[in-house]
């Protein structure tokens, strides 16, 4: 068992992935152990420590989980966390995030709503190479499910090369995490971070 371990229950999102990369850019420890308490926070901090160069080991103990991180820590980061010159020489391309708040466009009528947010989506393709990103938080985590009414626009955009991340504290919430059929489980500074890579941001 590693000795450096982290205890992020209770601590809400995206808390436990800052937690980790603080630990990793001060000291890049060969391995350490994360408590979470939450499905969340599990799949997050798995996806951005594996990102790191590390095997990520998950124990179920009393209350959630212990991830165990074991390697070197050297590798790229799967999350969007770069260099400054890195990021100038992202910019200089031309990157469209979408972000999505709401399982539909406007107020007044839902069932009208859900009809634009569909047009919506099937119509993104339009944008070309320049679509890069969906970002889907709040409601907007609903279009990602199994049954939802635009599951296969969302599929054919992924399919297409379209990154979408969708927010795990949301899913969670809304008890649908494990209904999510598209897109990466991500966090808040996933979302922050690609919200200022973007060259522009679109919200429906």
């Amino acid at each position: 068992m590693p000795e450096i371990e982290l205890n992020c229950q209770n601590l809400a999102c995206p808390q436990p992935v800052l937690e980790c990369k603080k630990l990793i850019e001060s000291s890049a420890p060969a391995g350490f152990s994360i408590l979470v308490d939450n499905e969340a926070a599990k799949e997050n901090v798995t996806r951005f420590v594996s990102g790191k160069g590390y095997s990520v080991a998950v124990e179920t103990i009393s209350g959630g989980w212990r991830l165990i991180a074991t390697g070197s820590g050297k590798e790229g980061c799967d999350c969007e966390v770069m260099t400054p010159a890195q990021m100038a020489a992202v910019q200089q391309e031309q990157k469209v995030c979408v972000f999505i708040a709401s399982d539909v466009i406007g107020g007044g009528d839902d069932v009208l709503g859900g009809k634009l947010m569909k047009n919506f989506l099937a119509t993104l393709p339009e944008l070309g190479k320049e679509l890069w990103r969906i970002v889907m938080v709040n409601g907007g985590v609903k279009l990602a499910v199994k049954d939802s009414p635009v599951i296969e626009e969302l599929k054919k955009l992924e399919a297409s090369g379209v990154s979408i991340l969708v927010c795990g504290t949301c899913l969670d919430f809304f008890g649908i995490l494990d209904a999510k059929a598209v897109g990466q489980t991500t966090n808040m500074l996933d979302v922050v971070t690609s919200m200022q890579l973007a060259t522009k941001v679109l919200r429906p």
